[in-house]
């Protein structure tokens, strides 16, 4: 899937403001990198665009939330708003603005009853900067910061990056601590006192420098790879006032692994085994298609060969049961055999499939068909003879004036 990421510049918007971002066709490597106005942003088909707020915007706070807090309910739209509340009271104290100013982010998947980190910054700005992306045509789908401290007691998380050119160079640091923005210098080196068995990321054009401060060989890593990583952790900032609803996640995470699916390079592999697997089973289903029709028409072969050997009278095949059962009726009536569409047999598998019902007033036999008049015709009733006398080939039909019987193969 494609990523458009973008920086969120530290002013407020404008129409010249330059927006510095990348872009990744595989959400794992920088395909371009960007320096434009908003307006001017590129605009790939079914890319998923995502914002970065630098680590200059961004204030991180480590609070214990009141028991409860993180219920399920909470997190649902009419939880929010008390939520909220609570984070205005606990950081009320810890921040310089208004809380009403701020806007707040709690970290993913928060453990309830510990500690957890909220990310905060200014309400305006990134409000300003969201409608601006959205009337450029670049609705963002993910917030993401910069860089952002370890999650819950681990220490793995904790990296030290210097940014920028030699003569501007910054020190970043995540930890326990949160994330700390320092210019470079020897006093601030020392303050931090970093380990040295970890290493040290560095921008190309402040690596000779952090190399000569940290005594020790930097990793590089530009801004865009680092931008590039921070969309890789699950930070979404996009909460409170910002979070989307859970249709329209729903259908971006859809639509999103969708194209990933069908676009994606590292899904070819995957794609091709799946048309593979459909063209063998088409092929399987065909084949199997034909085996069925041969079988039967075999079958239909043998009862045509069956009728006409049976009964050499019969020219024209059509329907070989029916027309069997009707030749069978009459060879034993010309042999002087009662057949089952007779009346004398039909009468007798009446008798026997509603042993106590009473004799019908009036009895009318014709071409098959027996009409017993006067007979009860309610459901129950019909329903009984029906299911004793189904089995032997016979169906009952209520009248208006009794019962009609006749024999099912010759309807």
């Amino acid at each position: 899937m494609t990523l458009l990421i973008v920086t969120l510049p530290r002013e407020f918007p404008g129409a010249a403001t330059l927006c510095e971002g990348l872009l990744s066709e595989d959400e794992r490597s920088v395909s371009r990198a960007f320096e434009s106005p908003a307006a001017l942003l590129p605009a790939p088909a079914g890319a998923q665009i995502v914002a970065v707020v630098p680590v200059g915007r961004l204030s991180w706070h480590r609070i214990t939330l009141p028991r409860g807090a993180l219920k399920a309910g909470l997190f649902q739209e009419g939880g929010m708003a008390r939520l909220r509340a609570v984070l205005d009271g606990l950081l009320e104290e810890r921040v310089l603005d208004e809380t009403s100013q701020l806007h707040f982010a709690i970290e993913p998947q928060p453990a309830a009853n510990e500690a957890v980190w909220v990310a905060a910054c200014d309400r305006d700005w990134l409000h300003a900067w969201l409608a601006a992306l959205v009337q450029a045509g670049r609705p963002v789908v993910r917030i993401v910061p910069e860089l952002a401290p370890p999650l819950g007691d681990a220490s793995g998380g904790m990296s030290l990056h210097v940014t920028g050119m030699a003569d501007q160079a910054r020190l970043i640091v995540t930890g326990p601590d949160g994330v700390s923005l320092l210019p470079l210098s020897v006093a601030s080196a020392a303050l931090i006192a970093w380990p040295e068995d970890s290493p040290v990321l560095a921008e190309p054009g402040a690596a000779a420098l952090a190399e000569h401060f940290f005594n020790r060989p930097a990793t590089l890593q530009t801004a865009p790879e680092r931008w590039l990583a921070a969309t890789q952790s699950g930070w979404d900032l996009a909460q409170f006032d910002l979070r989307y609803t859970r249709g329209t996640r729903t259908r971006k995470h859809l639509s999103a692994t969708l194209s990933s699916l069908f676009r994606a390079p590292r899904w070819r592999a995957a794609r091709w085994a799946a048309l593979a697997l459909v063209a063998v089973n088409l092929v399987g289903l065909q084949a199997w298609s034909w085996k069925e029709q041969s079988a039967l028409a075999a079958q239909r072969a043998g009862l045509r060969n069956l009728l006409t050997a049976t009964f050499p009278d019969i020219r024209v095949v059509v329907d070989p049961p029916l027309q069997m059962a009707r030749g069978l009726a009459d060879l034993q009536r010309r042999n002087g055999a009662a057949s089952g569409a007779d009346m004398e047999t039909m009468l007798v598998n009446f008798k026997a499939s509603a042993p106590g019902m009473p004799a019908p007033s009036a009895i009318d036999f014709s071409a098959g068909e027996l009409r017993l008049k006067g007979l009860d015709s309610s459901p129950p009733a019909i329903a009984a003879m029906t299911a004793a006398l189904q089995p032997q080939g016979y169906r009952v039909r209520p009248e208006t004036d009794g019962l009609l019987m006749k024999e099912e193969r010759f309807r």
